[in-house]
């Protein structure tokens, strides 16, 4: 069966767009800001945990063609159960939430001075319509709320390239790889690749789309992973370079919260690159980015639930309406806040849900059950010294952080998890469970 053009456009159109909501719009400008001279290598970390882990977690779908269940079952069935409670706990409490203070500091209450209550009540209720009219997720957002999200994106880089003077400043990181790995966790992408990547799976289910067979949507969703992909990979770039070319151009006030310096970075490349207008364009770009993947994230959830209760439209609908009223009552709390809220959360949760998005990549004769095992276990418990770290740092911690690798960048795991893998895999018998 052909995969039509327009199938496949659609699909990685609204793919990106499920992808790309407020921490990708906002963190990495004032990542390249602060980076400076060292733009580029910043640059590298944050592709890493942002753009490729999250891709191979849309290959990973494409092959199993299940849900976010299939990722962890040949752990075992109730760390599977636990791991998927776990992540749509988290997607639903911190990074749907964020996509509507993100929206309101920067879109709404600049212009109305509404609250944050009526601003987040109206955005869930306006979420909650999307979703409930599920099958039409796919084409609208593909269709229509993508391209225009993308043209602007690029308008916005492209003219702040084309009128900066190409000067940066002095790079306030020491490590910037490992600086731009550990902010590529805040884009929430990695974790967003395995949500969102089960909303286009059973999107695809729906007879208005044409594609069925299981070989055909496997290279739809490869294809469409890939395309997406690249996309990010551009508006990430471009971001991150315009931050740091505008460096010596925009006073950004350290003295103000992280979100501020954020949204006032922002705001100054948009108007020096597009005039006063670029202010209107910066407060339609941030609604609909994040809009977007607040009903990706909804609707990811919803759907699983759907499919715990033996898929119940019933489930689907309690779980969209839950999910929303936590949205607006997160949503409270200002966008820097949910951030640091989130840190020590992704420390424990990222790790683990790269080492399921690697492994179910590789080959089942590579990736066994025992490989399976032993990689998570020891990821999980090479995690906890980075989470105790940035919660309680202390002493007696810091000596024996000393003792792992990369431990001192909150990237303790990353050798263990590697040997682990290379050992199980030579101690594993032949034969699959």
């Amino acid at each position: 069966m052909n995969i039509q053009r327009k199938e496949l456009l659609v699909t990685s159109f609204a793919l990106f767009s499920l992808f790309f909501g407020a921490g990708n719009l906002l963190l990495p400008p004032l990542l390249g800001y602060n980076a400076g001279e060292n733009w580029f290598w910043v640059t590298v970390g944050f592709m890493i945990t942002a753009v490729v882990i999250p891709i191979f977690g849309i290959l990973a779908h494409a092959r199993l063609q299940g849900t976010l269940y299939d990722f962890g079952k040949k752990v075992s069935p109730t760390f599977s159960l636990i791991y998927c409670i776990i992540i749509y706990v988290i997607a639903v409490a911190i990074p749907s939430p964020r996509t509507a203070a993100a929206t309101h500091e920067i879109a709404i209450h600049p212009a109305f001075g509404t609250s944050p209550l009526l601003t987040s009540a109206i955005y869930f209720a306006l979420v909650l319509v999307f979703v409930l009219n599920r099958s039409k997720i796919l084409n609208l957002i593909g269709k229509f709320l993508t391209p225009f999200i993308v043209i602007m994106l690029l308008a916005v880089i492209g003219i702040g390239l084309s009128s900066s003077s190409f000067t940066t400043g002095i790079s306030q990181f020491e490590t910037p790889i490992a600086t731009g790995i550990l902010e590529g966790y805040q884009t929430f992408d990695a974790i967003g690749a395995v949500v969102v990547g089960a909303v286009i799976i059973i999107s695809l289910n729906f007879k208005n789309m044409k594609v069925s067979q299981f070989e055909s949507k496997r290279k739809l969703i490869r294809q469409s992973g890939f395309i997406a992909g690249t996309g990010l990979f551009i508006i990430y770039a471009g971001l991150i370079s315009v931050g740091a070319y505008y460096g010596s151009e925009i006073e950004v006030n350290s003295q103000l919260s992280s979100d501020m310096q954020r949204a006032n970075l922002l705001r100054g490349i948009s108007i020096a690159s597009l005039g006063e207008f670029g202010n209107t364009v910066l407060s339609i770009l941030i609604s609909l980015a994040c809009f977007t993947t607040a009903i990706g994230i909804v609707a990811g959830t919803a759907d699983y639930f759907r499919g715990v209760f033996h898929k119940s439209n019933s489930a689907y609908v309690v779980t969209a309406i839950i999910a929303c009223i936590a949205g607006v009552g997160v949503g409270q709390l200002d966008f820097n806040s949910i951030v640091v809220v989130a840190i020590p959360v992704l420390l424990c949760v990222y790790p683990i849900t790269i080492v399921l998005i690697l492994l179910n990549v590789l080959p089942e004769k590579v990736a066994t059950p025992l490989v399976f095992r032993a990689v998570v276990m020891v990821t999980f418990i090479c995690s906890i010294p980075d989470v105790v770290g940035f919660i309680s740092p202390s002493e007696g911690l810091k000596s024996i952080t000393e003792f792992i690798p990369f431990s001192q960048y909150s990237l303790g795991w990353v050798l263990p998890a590697l040997v682990a893998f290379v050992i199980t895999s030579f101690i594993q018998p032949k034969t699959i469970d």
